[in-house]
């Protein structure tokens, strides 16, 4: 709600600037280096090769540009989608307030007894036909906000999926590998592949989403000497990496599913220490990568997951991070192949998991951490394993949800105060009889 959405136009317009710049840059090569293949002055079978070369450099400025020009108007479709689902995100805030709810920071909703009349207060605390309609109400207006702030967060990852495909250059043929896109599209919608369905027959409604990305590679080296010291190294070349995702919604019954599998090489290391804390990273990878997760929950009360994954390669890294949000440490480095399950629960926002790996190849690994996620979760957890040639590792993790804790405390407190009341009213009803027995 307070993000400044004014950055995403304003990103938008140096994207702009930047396609100007190369149309720059191809004016120049076009006149400077292509066309002195194109004279009389150099001809002959050097000239030709190199005038080859040249072609595929002059076309990559002109991809460039559409690549820039695409990712500027991405970014404006990102600004005016999130621009419209937090104004229907306010507006729906608004309309419960006016309605007689509170809500929330964390957008919790709740009944707001201080604008109770008194006679509305007597039919709050005695009428139980009352009673049930406010909840229904309090029920109804908690679950437009939560499907409003889902709809951002889906709005979020669709604009992720975009901007991380519309860099790919999925045309092998034009003489480079991993250059600039020259088919990039610049609408979100055209970068994601999304179909819901709903059965009538049973209330159960189903959402899928699937993403391939590869081959590409790239080189970048980042740093920031504004509020101390950061800077980070990366490398990559991928071969392929596929998701697929899937949920199956009725009610307060959510079931979800991943596929992810992933083939290549990767290479990172960053540091900082700063205002934010010290972080300190350096991993390497290369191999195939496969991962499948389901998982089953009631709401904010309970859910289980289940998860299987394999790694065939080489990997190795170390990592220190103390942080306000995290504090982690650990090390890592195998070659051969493991693969691992894991599983576990949550009640009430509270939950615990465990993994249990199988190793094949020598390696070691060990790391302890906590950390508090972007949506407030707090993890608490370790992992540590040994194999010298044979062997394996085992990990926990424990999790608190501050929100989905809130949501059943409250959820309880509301059925304990709703006890009260009919306790209330029996004893009332009694009191009101007694005199009648004589």
């Amino acid at each position: 709600m307070t993000t400044d959405l004014s950055t995403l136009t304003t990103a938008a317009e140096c994207w702009d600037g930047m396609a100007k710049e190369f149309h720059k840059q191809e004016v120049a090569y076009k006149r400077d280096v292509h066309g002195i293949s194109m004279g009389q002055t150099w001809t002959g079978l050097s000239a030709q090769a190199a005038n080859k070369r040249f072609d595929i450099t002059l076309k990559e400025f002109q991809k460039a540009q559409i690549e820039a020009k695409a990712i500027a108007s991405l970014l404006r479709d990102a600004h005016t989608q999130f621009a419209s689902l937090r104004g229907k995100l306010e507006s729906t805030r608004k309309d419960a307030v006016e309605a007689g709810m509170k809500v929330s920071d964390q957008g919790v909703v709740s009944f707001d007894t201080q604008k109770l009349s008194k006679g509305e207060r007597t039919a709050w605390v005695h009428d139980p036909d009352y009673q049930d309609s406010v909840r229904k109400s309090v029920n109804s207006w908690q679950q437009l906000i939560d499907q409003r702030v889902k709809d951002v967060g889906a709005a979020d990852r669709d604009v992720q999926t975009a901007l991380d495909a519309v860099v790919v250059d999925g045309d092998i043929s034009d003489g480079t590998f991993t250059g600039f896109n020259g088919q990039a599209q610049s609408e979100i919608d055209k970068y994601t592949v999304q179909k819901s369905v709903g059965t009538k027959t049973d209330g159960w409604h189903s959402e899928g989403k699937l993403k391939l990305t590869g081959p590409g590679a790239g080189f970048s080296v980042t740093s920031d000497p504004k509020y101390g010291k950061e800077g980070s190294v990366k490398a990559y070349a991928d071969l392929f990496h596929t998701t697929a995702t899937g949920t199956l919604t009725n009610g307060d019954w959510k079931l979800a599913g991943i596929a992810d599998a992933y083939g290549g090489a990767r290479a990172t290391a960053n540091y900082g220490f700063n205002n934010k804390g010290v972080v300190g990273k350096a991993e390497a990878s290369a191999g195939l990568r496969a991962l499948t997760e389901g998982r089953a929950e009631y709401g904010p009360y309970a859910g289980v997951y289940g998860r299987a994954d394999g790694f065939a390669g080489a990997e190795a890294g170390v990592n220190v991070k103390a942080t306000k949000d995290e504090l982690t440490v650990g090390a890592k480095a195998f070659a051969g192949a493991k693969g691992s399950v894991a599983g576990g629960g949550e009640v009430a926002g509270i939950g615990f998991g465990a993994t249990a790996e199988g190793w094949a190849g020598p390696g070691a690994e060990a790391w302890w951490g906590c950390k508090r996620d972007d949506d407030g979760t707090f993890h608490l957890g370790g992992k540590a394993g040994v194999s010298p040639i044979l062997g394996g590792a085992m990990g926990f993790e424990i999790t608190v949800d501050p929100d989905k804790l809130s949501k059943t405390v409250g959820d309880a407190a509301d059925a304990v105060g709703d006890a009260a009341d009919e306790v209330g009213d029996g004893i009332s009803s009694v009191k009101d009889s007694i005199p009648n027995w004589f």
